[in-house]
């Protein structure tokens, strides 16, 4: 049987008995009982406790900017999961927050380019063009039925900002200057495009507002956090993570 790629999971890192575990829950997946709708409805017998994780890590984040104005902004989509989970969570514990937007930045086609600070990456993803989703269009698509089953469907909840967030954030900014952010999401890998998120978005945040770090302190990845400890300082922040998720990481201002 193929593996079942992901490209989350970085070439060579993975064991055997990973990769088994993958094709396994894969093939169940297809030959399992049940539609595929009953199969979605179901979903906590196929997805691997680490997605599940993740999703439990996002809805907490979500819960503690509850009492905090502002928006939900993801740096770093990919494939939307994670943009769609911050969303998920804000329908379920505020259903009536029309004003709390989720915006996901990304370019779709990979990283533009890699700066001398993301020179000892270990991914193999490090490189120009590395990690390109191109669901740009499937990620609307979601939106669009995820719209179909909410509170306040008529007014737009989820967006997105396609581009190079060096050069697509400030120009959202001007275009959008009422934007406050409660929680800033930091999920682009790399250092150029991680500090210019920070820099533009921390005069935006209100204290009590969230930064999370997806890969802070994480070998494959320096360049976040050189990122953070250019922009803000590492001893400017309390960073705090939860206990059953291993990479998270985040800081309430």
């Amino acid at each position: 049987m193929p593996e079942e790629t992901s490209r989350i999971h970085d070439a060579g890192r993975s064991t055997s008995n990973e990769i088994n575990y993958r094709q396994g829950v894969a093939a169940y997946f297809e030959s399992s009982e049940g539609a595929t709708i009953e199969k979605l409805e179901n979903f906590a017998k196929y997805v691997p406790r680490q997605v599940l994780t993740r999703f439990i890590t996002r809805f907490e984040l979500v819960r503690e900017v509850l009492e905090v104005q502002g928006s939900i902004v993801e740096c770093g989509v990919y494939l939307g999961g994670g943009l769609m989970s911050l969303a998920q969570a804000s329908a379920i514990l505020e259903p009536l927050n029309y004003q709390r937007k989720v915006i996901g930045f990304d370019t779709f086609e990979g990283f533009p380019s890699v700066s001398d600070e993301d020179g000892t990456a270990t991914s193999p993803h490090a490189k120009e063009g590395g990690l390109a989703s191109h669901a740009e269009d499937d990620i609307r698509e979601a939106i669009r039925l995820f719209d179909q089953n909410r509170f306040l469907s008529h007014i737009p909840k989820v967006d997105l900002v396609r581009g190079d967030a060096v050069e697509t954030i400030p120009r959202f900014l001007e275009e959008a200057p009422h934007t406050v952010v409660s929680l800033l999401y930091l999920d682009m890998d790399l250092y150029e495009p991680t500090r210019a998120a920070l820099e533009a978005f921390l005069p935006r945040m209100p204290r009590g507002a969230v930064l999370a770090f997806d890969e802070l302190n994480l070998e494959n990845w320096p360049g976040e956090t050189l990122a953070v400890m250019d922009a803000i300082g590492l001893h400017e922040l309390e960073i705090r993570r939860f206990p059953f998720d291993p990479t998270l990481s985040y800081a309430v201002l």
